[in-house]
């Protein structure tokens, strides 16, 4: 059973309890916290125990939650129409509607991909989702060990670091804790790409007493979730060029229908986001 929360459904079924084998569900996942966010059943108690504090610092998170999606759908079509063809989606969590692979190549048939996460249920469900397509693939690794994604030879396969890539960091730099270097991390990334590639980034803005309670909700539960202030935000484009309308809040950026910036709601303004080409 089910229920419309704005543009998504909100399963109100219990998740599935029975974890795939060597994986510990009693720690919270980011993947799975937000797969619960957005409607999703690849969910356990302890995810859903972490969404509901932050549902309580934020009620509209409950409809407001897609926003991640939206913006990745609009995102990726703007990259396909600058010409980039390959895609590498770190953090990219849980598979669900109209992926990047499914906007991409519906435009260009040609587009590879590489999903990238820490979560090893992402690699089981990525894989059985992508088994009949040749040109997508999924890897279980971590942001935080950029050899381990950028000489991994399943991404090798699909990309090709002499042509221009995007790179698809979405809610993700911010579960960077300040004492692992999320600028620098980022920098290795950006230095292994070439001339012509976008980084495409989605970050939490520290903006008043809601931001401030989600992210001690977030480091109380798995020790990551940063809102940093907008200038530190901006400060991971340095050296780059970002698209017109620059770093704004996430449903203002090349929105499909005209949006009102003074009728954005408590969690709609805790999300920054950009996409910003390497020159």
């Amino acid at each position: 059973m089910s229920e419309n929360a704005g543009d998504r459904v909100w399963s109100t079924e219990p998740a599935g309890e029975r974890p795939p084998a060597g994986i510990d569900v009693n720690v919270p996942s980011v993947a799975r916290i937000y797969d619960y966010l957005i409607g999703g059943k690849d969910n356990y108690a302890a995810d859903r125990a972490v969404a509901r504090k932050l549902i309580e610092v934020a009620p509209d998170l409950e409809h407001d939650a897609g926003a991640h999606r939206r913006i990745l759908h609009r995102g990726v079509r703007f990259l396909v129409e600058q010409g980039i063809r390959q895609f590498v989606d770190i953090g990219s969590g849980l598979p669900t509607a109209q992926n990047t692979h499914q906007v991409a190549q519906a435009v260009a048939p040609e587009a590879t991909v590489v999903y990238v996460d820490n979560d090893p249920i992402v690699l089981a469900h990525g894989r059985a989702l992508l088994a009949e397509n040749e040109r997508t693939t999924v890897i279980t690794a971590d942001l935080r060990e950029p050899e381990s994604i950028l000489k991994n030879p399943d991404v090798l396969r699909l990309i090709d670091f002499d042509r221009p890539v995007a790179l698809m960091l979405l809610g993700v730099i911010h579960h960077i804790n300040d004492d692992e270097d999320p600028g620098g991390l980022l920098r290795t990334y950006l230095d292994a790409l070439p001339s012509g590639s976008w980084l495409f980034l989605t970050h939490f803005l520290r903006s008043g007493p809601e931001s401030e309670r989600m992210e001690q909700v977030m480091q109380g539960s798995h020790k990551s979730g940063r809102f940093r202030e907008r200038a530190e935000i901006a400060a991971y484009l340095d050296g780059l060029e970002p698209a017109e309308p620059g770093l704004v809040h996430i449903d203002l950026w090349r929105p499909e229908e005209p949006v009102d910036e003074a009728s954005l709601s408590v969690t709609q303004r805790l999300v920054l986001g950009a996409v910003a080409r390497k020159p």
